[in-house]
């Protein structure tokens, strides 16, 4: 079944010019990008899109970072797309995650991990209406 998901190059991989590469990976594993658009979040907007982790030690720090410079956000669509999204982009920790995964190729740390992917389709679903 075809699923769409949220996806999000981040400001750490902008910064650094990555865009092109890592959209070329996402369209090369069969991902069709329905929706696509450049914005910088404000420190408010990335409160509320990261609740979920409110409270937790990490939060004003990742709130920080996501509303540092500007993010490109995808509506993703493919078979399995959520799921299948999450083995592209691979483990937060990049030096964890699987070769050749996203976050293996373009993060630098946790924090500055170059992507965001939707954890489950109820997340998805929540991320992709807080953005389109």
């Amino acid at each position: 079944m075809v699923e769409k998901t949220l996806f999000i190059i981040k400001p750490d991989a902008t910064k650094r010019g990555i865009i092109g590469k890592i959209l070329a990976r996402i369209e090369n594993e069969d991902f069709k990008i329905v929706e696509l658009k450049s914005l910088k979040l404000s420190k408010k907007k990335a409160e509320k899109f990261y609740k979920i982790h409110q409270g937790k030690p990490f939060y004003p720090e990742l709130t920080d970072f996501m509303s540092s410079g500007k993010i490109i956000v995808c509506l993703l669509a493919r078979e399995k797309g959520v799921k299948y999204l999450r083995e592209v982009v691979g483990a937060t920790d990049p030096e964890l995650a699987k070769p050749n995964t996203l976050r293996n190729l373009f993060g630098t740390s946790i924090r500055e991990n170059a992507v965001h992917a939707s954890d489950s389709k109820k997340t998805a679903d929540w991320e992709i209406s807080f953005f389109f």
